[in-house]
């Protein structure tokens, strides 16, 4: 097996989370009456943790204690409402199913807040997977290495049989960072073009290509 370890990232890899995430964003921008981001005003924020997704869907200008005052209506009204429509990817939990049949360790590393990661892939992937890990107080959030390492750690695994499986370039700079391997999915938040701008390859276009990739 090429492959001991797949850490998988969440939002646009894993589980289909952007009308939730707009959502609650809108919902937290309305509070102090700032214009509504569409979805894909949204998408291109993702992928670097909650509070650069909500600085930059405020407008240009607004100040420190106008965020903090946003984000504190974001987090709570997210933690209740990240279910509604998110799902997993078509594919996803077979291919974690087939994972597990094989002996291969599958863990998630988001910057999704911590709490927020763990309730969600415990509602959708119950036991398919070894380790969720979101950021947590004290961590660095990806794309510096933290996470990922700190999983690596948690799964006793070796770097050089670790491959980190992603949907946007912070997901590449923290394998870089990390020292592991990284594939692109081109289902999620960046499309082909923008992800092999950003470094990715091998990149896969459907699940399917991913499992090859994985299991060859």
């Amino acid at each position: 097996m090429k492959y001991e370890t797949v850490i998988f990232d969440l939002d646009g890899t894993l589980l289909d989370t952007l009308d939730d995430l707009t959502n609650a964003v809108n919902h937290a921008l309305a509070c102090y009456d700032l214009p509504a981001r569409t979805r894909e005003q949204v998408r291109p924020l993702l992928g670097y943790g909650v509070r650069n997704l909500i600085r930059c869907s405020m407008p240009e200008g607004a100040d420190e204690a106008l965020f903090e005052k946003v984000l504190a209506e974001y987090m709570p009204y997210y933690a209740a409402h990240c279910q509604e429509a998110t799902a997993p990817y078509d594919g996803i939990a077979a291919l974690l199913e087939k994972l597990g049949a094989l002996g291969v360790k599958a863990a998630v590393v988001s910057n999704k807040p911590d709490d927020a990661a763990k309730t969600l892939c415990r509602h959708h992937f119950g036991e398919s997977l070894a380790l969720t890990v979101g950021h947590f107080e004290g961590m660095e959030r990806k794309p510096a290495p933290d996470l990922v390492t700190f999983a690596m750690r948690e799964l006793g695994c070796d770097a050089s049989r670790t491959v980190y499986v992603g949907d946007t370039e912070v997901d590449f700079q923290t394998a870089r960072n990390a020292g592991i391997d990284c594939i692109g999915v081109t289902w999620g938040y960046r499309d082909r073009a923008e992800l092999a701008r950003g470094g990715f390859s091998p990149l896969a276009d459907t699940v399917d290509a991913l499992r090859v990739l994985l299991l060859p």
